[in-house]
C-alpha cells in the first residue's frame, strides 16, 4: 500500500511539472506547429542595444516592469518587489467587506493555491483597495476563512496612495475609492513572471478564465525553467 501511495505521488508530480514542460518543449522546438509564447503586456520601447537574428541587427525591446513598493502582509511582515525575486506570482485586488465578487475571486485563488502549494516558484497575492478598513488584523482573520494551503498566499495592506498608484501604474488596472463603502477596482487576476513583467489578465470570478490561468501558469513555469536552464525534474 505504501509503495502504491508513493507511486501515485510521483505520478501526480510528473503530470504537474514534467508533462507541461515536455509539451512546451515540443511546441517550441523546430517544426511547423510552434508554440506562441505568452504575451508581455504594458507599454514598451526600443532600446539602444541590439541582437542579431539571421544576420540582421534587431533592436532590443524594453518592456514594462512593476515598480518597487512597500506593503505589509497579514502577519505584519514587510513585503516589497524583492519578496518575489525568482518567483512567478498572481495578483488580485479586493476588500474584505466586499460581499460577492471578491469572495468568489479569492475562492478561485484558494483553488489555485492548493494546486501550487508545494511549488516554490509560484506565489499568490491579494491586495486590499480599502487599507483604511483592512488592517493587518482584519486581513489575518479574512485570510483564515479561506484556509490557505501554503504560506505563499499573501494578503497585503498599506497606505492608499501606494496601493492605488501601484494598481494603476504597476499592474495597469483601476483602483479608486468612490465613497465610504464603494470602490472601483479590477476583477482581474494578473500573472507576473520572474522578470516582474505582466504576462496575462484573467477574470477572477470566471471558472473558465481561472482554468486558463492555471494552464498558463504551467506554461510560464516551463518557460522560466527553460530560460534558466533548470531541469524539469
Amino acid at each position: 500500500m505504501k509503495k502504491a501511495g508513493i507511486f501515485k505521488k510521483i505520478s501526480i508530480l510528473v503530470l504537474v511539472l514534467v508533462v507541461p514542460g515536455f509539451l512546451y518543449y515540443l511546441l517550441t522546438s523546430q517544426g511547423k506547429n510552434r508554440y506562441k509564447p505568452l504575451p508581455i503586456f504594458g507599454p514598451k520601447q526600443l532600446a539602444k542595444t541590439t541582437h542579431r537574428i539571421k544576420g540582421k541587427n534587431i533592436p532590443d525591446t524594453i518592456f514594462h516592469i512593476l515598480p518597487d513598493f512597500k506593503l505589509t502582509d497579514q502577519n505584519g511582515k514587510p513585503v516589497s518587489l524583492k519578496t518575489f525575486d525568482n518567483k512567478i506570482f498572481v495578483v488580485g485586488f479586493f476588500y474584505t467587506h466586499c460581499q460577492e465578487v471578491c469572495k468568489l475571486m479569492n475562492k478561485n485563488v484558494s483553488f489555485l493555491d492548493s494546486i501550487y502549494a508545494k511549488n516554490k516558484m509560484v506565489n499568490f497575492v491579494s491586495v486590499t483597495v480599502d487599507p483604511d478598513h483592512d488592517s493587518v488584523g482584519t486581513l489575518k482573520n479574512y485570510a483564515k476563512s479561506f484556509k490557505p494551503s501554503s504560506a505563499k498566499w499573501l494578503f497585503l495592506t498599506g497606505d492608499t496612495g501606494t496601493i492605488y498608484n501601484l494598481a494603476r501604474k504597476g499592474f495597469l488596472v483601476n483602483a479608486l475609492k468612490v465613497n465610504k463603502d464603494e470602490f472601483i477596482y479590477s476583477d482581474k487576476l494578473i500573472l507576473i513572471d520572474q522578470s516582474k513583467r505582466i504576462r496575462g489578465y484573467y477574470t477572477g470570478a470566471s471558472t473558465d478564465e481561472v482554468n486558463r490561468l492555471n494552464d498558463e501558469i504551467k506554461v510560464l513555469i516551463s518557460e522560466e525553467l527553460r530560460k534558466n536552464d533548470t531541469p524539469l525534474y
